[in-house]
């Protein structure tokens, strides 16, 4: 589903394939509900995971973008558990940013149990803002120079820690698509059948972690389901009407 050509409302960028989904699947779902243009960067296959193979994640996480109907899915593939925030990373990733032009972009936690979330957040963060440099020169894929660009905004989903939110989207319609996305990815959760190792992510319970969170986000802010994220700056609004 890769196309460097679409220009972007969001850009949902994870460290892995199935990030998007478990973080921010039914925000997606929703912004494209709404007709904006979506785009998932993987940044690398989930090589390393203990179930499954490179291929079924790539099988899957196509699946699970056909299911949320995002515009396109692109992968960096960098080295699962060894990509770093280094030069040569954010270069490649200011080629991907400048070719989307988002407006916003929702990138892994900032704090979390997996290594390459946390790393893949200041790795985002520090693409975004590096995009903006006109002195920064990438090219795209034919050679032709790349004008500098810089996402509006960028939050942080909210993983496996326990963060607390700087704010809550109500996605109560589309909490089931959201779960049909993750249950794309065949190999890495729950199934009752599975030979497979048991991960701490595919416990029934690591499923249901996700969904009564998103309850009790619900439960706070008087909705029936919610997605929490983190900002880097603070959320500015018109007018006290504009706060729900």
């Amino acid at each position: 589903m890769e196309s460097s050509k679409q220009k972007l409302d969001l850009l949902v960028m994870g460290a892995h394939p199935d990030d998007a989904e478990l973080g921010a699947g039914a925000t997606i779902a929703k912004e494209v509900s709404l007709g904006k243009k979506v785009g998932i960067l993987d940044f690398t296959r989930g090589e390393l995971g203990t179930r499954g193979t490179a291929e079924t994640r790539d099988e899957e996480s196509t699946l699970a973008a056909k299911i949320l109907g995002v515009t396109l899915r692109d992968n960096m593939n960098f080295k699962d558990g060894f990509f770093v925030n280094d030069e040569w990373h954010q270069r490649a990733l200011i080629q991907k940013i400048r070719a989307y032009r988002p407006e916003v972009v929702i990138c892994n936690a900032v704090s979390d149990r997996h290594i390459d979330h946390a790393k893949g957040s200041k790795l985002a963060s520090d693409a975004c803002f590096l995009s903006g440099l006109a002195k920064i020169q990438t090219f795209d894929e034919a050679g032709v120079s790349q004008p500098a660009w810089r996402p509006l905004r960028v939050y942080h989903m909210i993983q496996w820690h326990d963060l607390e939110p700087d704010f809550v989207v109500d996605v109560s319609e589309f909490i089931e698509l959201k779960f049909k996305a993750i249950q794309a990815y065949a190999t890495q959760f729950f199934d009752a059948n599975s030979k497979e190792p048991q991960t701490p992510i595919s416990s029934e319970n690591f499923l249901s972690s996700i969904r009564y969170r998103a309850q009790n986000l619900g439960r706070l802010t008087g909705v029936a389901f919610g997605e929490g994220f983190t900002v880097e700056r603070y959320p500015l609004v018109d007018s006290l009407d504009a706060l729900k």
